[in-house]
């Protein structure tokens, strides 16, 4: 009985919130916001005594928030700014969501007057098709407008006016091929290419590689980047990779030799003491302890060694005004690294992720194109990095 007790006082609680929450929500204004919590509590059990507050507080709601919305309809109206066409649309959308939101759970009693709660539902399907109808003429003649401009952002705001239109009545007119128009003349074109400000000869593969962008995943809807320059396109900027420096260490071994020891447990000893005599428990049995050896091995390591550093700087040219917008210094460094070693005495006296080493040999060094192109993985990231956090933005 105190469980059950217990648990229709945490039911009556919890309704008694939700009835507080949606009233709040009533006398702060936000009709729909109301509406939404009465719909969903009526949604089971809607003719029961315990639900009567939601059916009050749905019906105030909905008729202030038709008043309401009927009020700024007949006010953008009347101001007859064009710019108003979208909200007219949109609150005449609302009316009818809100009426179709409610349907469902209709009739709705209420108990004490004997009647049921009253809702004005109207057609607004005239009202939608013709505020609709106004609200795409005037995206598409105000994308015409800013077709006719000189600046990459008007044809940009055309394109998202005419993806908007595209949305709301697909094929209106020639909207798509407005729309490519708009995307073709609001894109930046950047034209990228490398320098070589070094001494040495930077290979092909690693150039064709850091200006390979579409493994970038850079290209977005306003901005294209190409590597080899295309007709019939005019370049908004340049990005140019220049390599200022490349750096190339000897080819280097290095070697040292070097103790290890450790020791582990060799089966059992008895325990004997300061005089060399067995030590024996209570029973006068001799006590048994750990016994441990020593174990040693000569380590003889080498250690080939050859690195690379390769420094640019990213330059970004606006190709209108012919100056330097930005500019990113750029470092990468590639480090070769091969460890072998042998031994003479017992290997388990090396820790155990040493082992690995007796296993390897020699190699051969990679040669100085490969270092380079190796580098320039490193170099990429970097370089990707860079563009990212720094595109170009209008």
């Amino acid at each position: 009985m105190q469980k059950i007790t217990f648990l229709f006082a945490l039911f009556f609680l919890a309704v008694s919130c939700g009835v507080k929450t949606t009233q709040s929500l009533l006398s702060d204004g936000n009709y729909d916001a109301a509406i939404d919590r009465s719909v969903e509590a009526l949604r089971t059990k809607k003719d029961s005594k315990g639900k009567q507050d939601y059916v009050y507080m749905l019906e105030e709601a909905f008729a202030k928030a038709k008043e309401r919305d009927l009020r700024n309809i007949e006010m953008m109206e009347k101001e007859q700014n064009q710019a108003n066409l979208k909200s007219i649309f949109n609150t005449y959308l609302q009316l009818n969501n809100r009426q179709e939101k409610i349907r469902p759970i209709l009739p709705l009693r209420l108990l004490k007057q004997g009647r049921d709660a009253s809702f004005a539902f109207d057609n607004y399907s005239d009202q939608i098709v013709k505020s609709k109808n106004a609200f795409a003429k005037y995206l598409y003649d105000n994308a015409q407008v800013l077709l006719k401009s000189k600046n990459k952002l008007d044809y940009r705001k055309a394109y998202d006016d005419l993806a908007y239109l595209e949305n709301l009545i697909p094929n209106y007119k020639d909207a798509k091929k407005l729309m490519d128009n708009a995307l073709a003349k609001g894109t930046d074109y950047v034209d990228v290419y490398a320098t070589n400000q070094t001494d040495l000869v930077i290979p092909r593969m690693l150039q064709e590689d850091l200006l390979d962008f579409k493994t970038y995943g850079l290209n977005d809807k306003w901005t294209v980047y190409h590597s080899a320059r295309q007709k019939n396109i005019v370049y908004d900027y340049s990005l140019i990779i220049n390599f200022v420096q490349i750096a190339i260490s000897p080819e280097q071994i290095k070697e040292r030799e070097f103790v290890k020891e450790k020791q582990v447990k060799d089966g059992l000893k008895t325990l004997l003491d300061s005089r060399g005599r067995p030590v024996k428990d209570s029973l006068g049995k001799e006590i048994k302890v750990d016994n441990y050896k020593t174990l040693r091995a000569n380590v003889y390591e080498s250690r080939q060694f050859k690195s690379c550093f390769v420094s640019a700087k990213v330059d970004y040219v606006d190709l209108k005004t012919n100056q330097l917008v930005q500019t990113f210094p750029v470092t990468s460094e590639y480090v070769f690294e091969n460890i072998y070693s042998t031994y003479k005495g017992d290997r388990s006296a090396c820790d155990q992720d040493y082992l690995g080493y007796f296993n390897k040999r020699s190699v051969a060094f990679p040669n100085n194109e490969q270092m380079i192109f190796d580098t320039g993985e490193d170099l990429k990231a970097k370089l990707k990095d860079i563009i990212v956090r720094n595109q170009i933005r209008r």
